[in-house]
């Protein structure tokens, strides 16, 4: 057997773990719009901006993620595959996911859109990340920065994520439960499905991902 069909095998898994975990990640985050219980930091911001400019969320999602894609040049980042469709991707797959779920009014649907978004998130991910095709506009703005000043991941991180939320916030993005129980809940998540979703070398062996902690490799859309 020629050795090319198992390296176009891993890459087709590959491919479909990463436009599979863009959609997702729409999608989850959509779920968090209609539950009305709070959003992911840069999505409060995505919200505000929506509210604002009259743009829908998704189409908000993909210019801010350009313009943050722009800050790499002076940051001397290198965008990838997973870099580039985080922009044209999630984006589409959140408008569309908002087009076909209502907004809900029961709590317990509420709550259980919340849950869902956040679980789905973490999974969305695991698939993207595990793909290995670079990372998100806003994680490569978090890491440059930190390249660039020296300053931890974390403080770097914390700056960042403040910032897009009180911003979002005070231009109408929705804070809430559900930001904090994804503040918490993500970085468990992600982990799990990290490992879950690790795909091994083209020539076999262990996988190479999921090993430590996700702290540069959570996706912001």
């Amino acid at each position: 057997m020629s050795s090319r069909s198992p390296r176009r095998g891993h890459l087709v898994r590959r491919l479909f773990q990463l436009y599979a975990g863009l959609a997702l990640y729409g999608a989850s985050s959509a779920l968090l719009v209609r539950s009305g219980l709070g959003l992911e930091p840069w999505n409060v911001l995505h919200q505000g901006l929506s509210e604002r400019t009259g743009l829908s969320m998704g189409l908000v999602l993909t210019v801010v993620g350009a313009a943050v894609l722009l800050l790499w040049i002076p940051l001397r980042q290198r965008p990838g595959l997973g870099t580039v469709s985080n922009v044209l991707v999630i984006g589409v797959t959140m408008d569309a996911t908002l087009a076909v779920v209502p907004d809900a009014h029961a709590v317990a649907t509420r709550v259980a859109l919340m849950a869902a978004g956040v679980v789905l998130n973490g999974a969305a991910t695991g698939l993207y990340i595990a793909a290995r095709f670079g990372p998100g506009p806003r994680d490569g703005l978090m890491t440059g920065l930190h390249r660039r000043t020296g300053v931890s991941i974390r403080v770097v991180r914390t700056a960042i994520e403040i910032t897009v939320v009180v911003t979002g916030f005070v231009l109408g993005g929705t804070v809430g439960v559900g930001t904090l129980l994804y503040a918490v809940a993500i970085g468990p998540l992600a982990q799990l499905f990290l490992r879950v979703f690790a795909v091994p070398p083209a020539s076999g062996g262990s996988p190479v991902v999921a090993t430590g902690q996700p702290r540069r490799a959570i996706l912001r859309p």
